[in-house]
């Protein structure tokens, strides 16, 4: 099932999220119905807070990026109760957009290594390290469960310069080719 994506404005995207238990109701087919939504709206990841739950469950797929990098060949991620428990190497900046942010796309710095425990879809435990564009996109995700966006990487002169964008989010002046819901009635 395709759910509507929480955009800017949203209180849920700001709260810190919580983490869930195994038997948490509807679990698997959330999973199921969270990738069909970011494939629908284009996107290579999807955090919870994003359809409106504040819980910590993120979901990456990198698939559609094969072409021109093959190892993210079929590269599928779920992440249930995520802690980021270090960040090492050369910060990078790298143009990204989120689907809540729709029409913004803006510079951000981040470290280029990361070290995540988290629980798989089936709940079990790792400890891994990830490089590179997955890093990227699994700190990008990990904000929304930190209650933080990506724009909050940006100084406040980039802030200040896309600060019309936002506002027109919060009014529901937006066009995406995906559901979305907004704050304005």
């Amino acid at each position: 099932m395709i759910l509507p994506i929480y955009l800017y404005g949203q209180p849920v995207l700001r709260k810190v999220a919580e983490d869930i238990q195994a038997d948490y109701l509807g679990l698997p087919d959330l999973i199921k119905n969270m990738y069909e939504t970011m494939h629908e709206s284009d996107g290579v990841g999807l955090a919870a807070p994003q359809i409106g739950l504040g819980i910590r469950l993120l979901v990456i797929d990198l698939d559609v990026l094969s072409e021109t990098y093959p190892e993210y060949k079929d590269y599928k991620l779920t992440m249930i109760n995520a802690r980021i428990l270090e960040t090492e190497g050369e910060n990078i900046s790298r143009e990204e957009g989120c689907l809540s942010l729709p029409g913004i796309h803006e510079p951000v710095t981040r470290q280029e290594t990361v070290k995540v425990y988290y629980r798989d879809a089936d709940f079990v435990e790792h400890t891994e390290v990830f490089s590179g564009y997955v890093a990227r996109v699994i700190q990008h995700e990990y904000d929304h469960l930190e209650g933080k966006m990506f724009i909050d990487h940006l100084s406040p002169i980039r802030k200040q310069l896309i600060k019309s964008k936002l506002n027109n989010i919060l009014k529901g002046k937006v066009r995406c080719d995906y559901r979305v819901k907004t704050i304005k009635k």
